[in-house]
């Protein structure tokens, strides 16, 4: 067994590197530490650590979200719609006008949030009757008043489209 102790650690543009007895590594180790070197190389070891699980999370999140869901997710950050009625409108929004679905019945669009990882809004009958309220939503008279059937108008559009360009 030889005498010879050998350590190497690099981290970015920081370098420590000793060769010897056990006792020189260590000594020139511990001064290394007292300079304050081996804090920064431990804040940066733990900051790369940080950035990795963020981007693993991420990854493992956009991953579990099918596309049609990303799709929908992304109209909701892009509008920022905050608030469940906001998220219904932009819900029957994308179900009528980019999928072309005439009948969106309550399971359709609880589906639709769920598929984007967002909280369903659980009563819609109570935010598409306020969305109505607002004539952001109307229902066409022959589908009587069947909430599945409701359209967006004009004044819905619009606001959406503000919400867009804030």
């Amino acid at each position: 067994m030889s005498g010879l102790n050998k350590i190497s650690i690099q981290v970015g543009e920081f370098e420590f590197e000793s060769e010897g007895s056990q006792i020189e590594v260590d000594e020139k180790f511990a001064r290394f530490k007292e300079e304050g070197f081996w804090n920064i190389i431990s804040e940066r070891l733990e900051e790369a650590k940080d950035i990795a699980i963020d981007v693993s999370n991420s990854t493992s999140q956009q991953n579990s979200i099918s596309e049609r869901g990303m799709k929908f997710r992304t109209l909701v950050e892009n509008c920022s719609l905050e608030g469940k009625p906001e998220q219904v409108l932009g819900a029957l929004h994308f179900l009528r006008d980019v999928e072309g679905l005439d009948d969106c019945p309550p399971r359709v669009i609880n589906a639709l949030f769920e598929q984007a990882n967002i909280e369903p809004p659980g009563n819609l009958s109570l935010y598409i009757n306020r969305l109505i309220e607002k004539e952001f939503l109307s229902i066409p008279k022959k589908h009587g008043e069947k909430n599945r059937f409701a359209e967006l108008t004009e004044a819905g559009r619009k606001h959406l489209e503000n919400k867009a360009k804030k």
